[in-house]
Formats: structure tokens, sequence, C-alpha cells
């Protein structure tokens, strides 16, 4: 797919794109991107006080125009309110990236408010958002997009996280559900991309460093390889990183989807009884 494509896909000067955790870490670079094709950007974050620096930033990146909401995406009527604004302002949005979320750390007894958080956040925010801005961008009959942030953790869900992992496993499991219904829509011109991050430094993954651990990608890297995704037509945006090529990644999740085929143990490459064979089958022995 031609850089041209992605004109007709949303990503146009005469187009508007709305990033959720647009504040900073890889919403911000990937409203840069957009912002580098002329277009208009909104920037929607809980923490307000990101917002004016974000804002200066995208503008110095060329946006035709920014505009910015502090809302919290878990509020499915602070998301309505937004969408309307946009639609009186712009007509509404071409690009919607629902890309907010939070950490999570712990086990399966955390409380269930923790549970609630990270799940009202990073799979309700896409949910809340899709349903918020969808239907108007498939009504205008104009081409344009839908890109959920998912993560790598809701396909091999690694232990220690399982909010964060049922969270993000819900969202691929609803990007695949919404890009299924828009190509099956008549009329339709909006297509859905679920994008599958590395590990990105971002103020949520630093843990309070300064410097970028040598392993991690840059959200600038993250959003170009985003952009490289989108002109190739992917739905599935597997990111690499400094640590784990391509490869690596497709073996830990063809793994995981073995566990279930093979009747393993759940979450075996972390069972010290299949260590060897994970090792094994990572070499291609």
């Amino acid at each position: 797919m031609s850089v041209s494509n992605l004109a007709e896909m949303g990503l146009a000067p005469s187009t508007v794109a709305l990033v959720t955790g647009g504040g900073g870490g890889i919403g911000l670079a990937c409203a840069g991107e957009f912002a580098r094709r002329g277009m208009t950007v909104a920037l929607l974050d809980r923490n307000a006080a990101l917002l004016a620096e974000a804002a200066d930033r995208v503008r110095a990146e060329g946006a035709a125009e920014v505009v910015t909401y502090g809302a919290d995406v878990s509020d499915a009527g602070a998301l309505a309110k937004v969408e309307a604004d946009l639609a009186n302002r712009f007509g509404g949005v071409d690009v919607l990236m629902n890309n907010a979320a939070i950490s999570g750390w712990g086990n399966t007894s955390i409380s269930p408010g923790a549970w609630a958080d990270v799940l009202a956040v990073n799979l309700w925010g896409v949910i809340h958002g899709t349903q918020a801005f969808a239907p108007r961008m498939i009504e205008r009959g104009r081409p344009g997009m839908i890109i959920n942030t998912g993560s790598k953790q809701g396909i091999t869900t690694p232990p220690g996280n399982p909010a964060y992992n049922v969270a993000k496993a819900g969202v691929k499991a609803f990007t695949e559900a919404l890009a299924h219904e828009l190509r099956n829509t008549e009329g339709c011109r909006i297509t859905a991309h679920l994008m599958i991050p590395g590990f990105v430094f971002t103020g949520m993954t630093g843990g309070g460093r300064t410097e970028k651990p040598a392993p991690a990608w840059t959200p600038e890297q993250t959003a170009a390889f985003m952009i490289e995704s989108l002109e190739r037509g992917d739905f599935y945006i597997l990111c690499p990183d400094n640590d784990v090529p391509r490869a690596l990644d497709e073996k830990r999740m063809a793994w995981a989807m073995g566990d279930i085929i093979e009747n393993r143990p759940p979450l075996s490459r972390w069972h010290p009884d299949y260590a060897e064979a994970f090792e094994a089958f990572v070499k291609g022995d």
C-alpha cells in the first residue's frame, strides 16, 4: 500500500485525528505523525496538566490545528461530549486512536477496585471511544481508521499482570470483531487496526527512570513503525523493539497457542518442566 493510499485511508491534510492518552508516550508520538501530514489533531488525556505542552509539540510538527480535551476514557458520557464537540467544530473525526491506558501489577487477588480501574481505562476506554465515534465516522461515508492500542501481553498473557493482560486480550478480541463488522457494513470506508507495541520507554513503563533502557524503543520509533504498517495495510501492527525481534515474538505467540492445541499446562513457557522444550522450539530444533 502506497503513501498516497494512506491519504485515501484518512491520513491527509483535510482530515481530523483524535488520540486518547495523547498527553505523552505513544499517543503523543502518533499525534506527531498525524501532525506531520498536516492533519488537525485532537488530544485527549485525563491528566490535563500534560495537554498544554503536548499541544505545543504537536503544533510544532505541522498540525493544521490542535485541540485538547481533559477527559477520562472510562467515562462514556465524557467521550460522547467530545465527539459532539468535534463534530460541531470539524464535521467529525476521520482517524480515531484509542490509545489511553494505565499500568497494573499484581496477581489475580488484587482488589476489585484495582481490577475495575484497569479494565475501565484499558478495555472499556476502547469500547467507549469506538461506540462514541464510529457511528458518525461510518455515516459520513469518508475513508478513515480506528486504531486500538493493544499489547503483546494480551496475546501471550505472561504471569504477574493479569488485570492488564485481560484488558489487552479484550482489546484484541474487540478490535478483531470491529474489523469484521466494518468490512461487512455496506458503504463503510472505515478500517480497524490493532496496535501491538513492544517494550516502549514511556512514563507508564519507565518505572521512574529518566534514561531509556537499551532494550526499549522510543515512542517515536513505535509511531513510525505504525505508519509503515498502515502503509502496508496491516491489521496487526506487531512492533519489535531493541530486545525482541519479530521472529521471536512470533515464536512466543505460536507457543502460547500451542498450550491449547497440545493440552499443555497454561503459561507453560514459564513452567519449569517445559523450559527445555520452549528453548528448543525457539531455536527451531
